[in-house]
């Protein structure tokens, strides 16, 4: 009985040992997003939008710029979808590719003309804290003969990069306010996704 336990508890050694060289040969996941990494890649994009803004290109130009900046640091898929709220879930794979591409181009456009308006000042990172499952990088808008105001932006690592998916100027949460204008324009259009891609292109 002793040598049958003894030959179980070897089998067993021998299991669990094979069971660990096995998870140690599989590819470690990268370490967790945390607050410094968050507040460096806000830190980044707010120093491309203050050369923007400081650059003096035309609009057109500028918001050229935008959009590379919003696709470079933004999480653009998750953004859309939750814009586009309950219809993203019947929406097909090309819609939703088609929709995402237009409305990077109508976000960029957007907040770019409110970017704009901060010619002849700048936005400075001041701090940032964890809030639930990502991070909240804290920013000041510092304009010409305004109050300074606060740019909040909400970073995730959930996409497999650090990138964010949430700005709150002034307290309009970009999420919670595009759901409501991108819906009511898809109400006005009946639902038709083709035809809310097709003028958020020139919206």
């Amino acid at each position: 009985m002793q040598n049958n336990h003894s030959m179980m508890s070897r089998r067993r050694f021998a299991a669990g040992f094979a069971l660990g060289s096995v998870a140690l040969a599989l590819p470690l996941p990268s370490l967790a997003l945390t607050v410094d990494d968050a507040r460096a890649m806000i830190g980044k994009a707010v120093a491309e939008i203050n050369r923007t803004i400081a650059s003096g290109k035309s609009e057109a130009a500028m918001f050229g710029d935008f959009e590379k900046i919003f696709i470079r640091y933004a999480d653009v898929p998750t953004i859309a979808r939750s814009a586009l709220g309950v219809a993203a879930k019947s929406a097909s794979k090309a819609q939703m590719t088609a929709f995402t591409k237009a409305f990077q181009g109508y976000i960029s456009r957007k907040y770019g003309s409110r970017f704009r308006e901060f010619i002849g000042g700048k936005i400075e990172v001041t701090d940032a804290r964890p809030i639930k499952s990502y991070y909240e990088v804290i920013s000041v808008a510092h304009l010409k003969g305004q109050a300074p105001f606060d740019v909040r932006w909400h970073v995730s690592d959930k996409s497999g990069r650090n990138l964010f998916f949430n700005i709150i100027i002034e307290g309009v949460n970009m999420l919670a306010s595009e759901r409501t204008e991108i819906g009511a324009m898809l109400d006005k259009r009946k639902g038709n996704i083709d035809a809310l891609i097709t003028d958020l292109k020139t919206a």
